[in-house]
């Protein structure tokens, strides 16, 4: 990734009141959506400089580099953000194919259902227990 030890293109980011920005995983193959989660400055920069997405946990109030235990890094192949600057999206190389900690593909994989419900529609890969050891 070019340009990342230069600051000016990180001041560009709309950071909200809490130096935080949603960011929206995108596999760079397939277009699926895989996952949402929020960076902060040094998250940005460090995904940026390494090429690896990396995100600020907000439950655990700390960095983040996505696959750290599972193994399921995401390369990034490009970082976009939106017209109004306030949402980054990553399309990436989903390592593993597995980017949700239930084992799934996507995060995203619950469907509404007319009737007033939700339903899983993508299959596990790989039981958590196997992934988080």
């Amino acid at each position: 990734m070019s340009n990342a030890n230069s600051a000016r293109w990180l001041n560009e980011v709309s950071w909200d009141d809490q130096g935080l920005v949603p960011v929206i995983a995108q596999e760079a193959s397939t277009g699926d959506v895989l996952m949402f989660a929020w960076m902060n400055r040094e998250a940005l920069q460090r995904t940026a400089e390494t090429g690896e997405a990396i995100y600020w946990s907000r439950s655990r109030r700390k960095l983040w580099h996505k696959g750290e235990e599972s193994g399921h890094v995401q390369k990034v192949h490009e970082i976009r953000i939106d017209c109004d600057n306030d949402v980054v999206l990553l399309k990436v190389e989903q390592v593993g194919g597995i980017a949700c900690h239930t084992g799934r593909h996507s995060c995203f994989f619950q469907r509404y259902l007319s009737a007033g419900s939700w339903e899983a529609v993508d299959p596990v890969l790989k039981d958590p227990k196997d992934i988080y050891k």
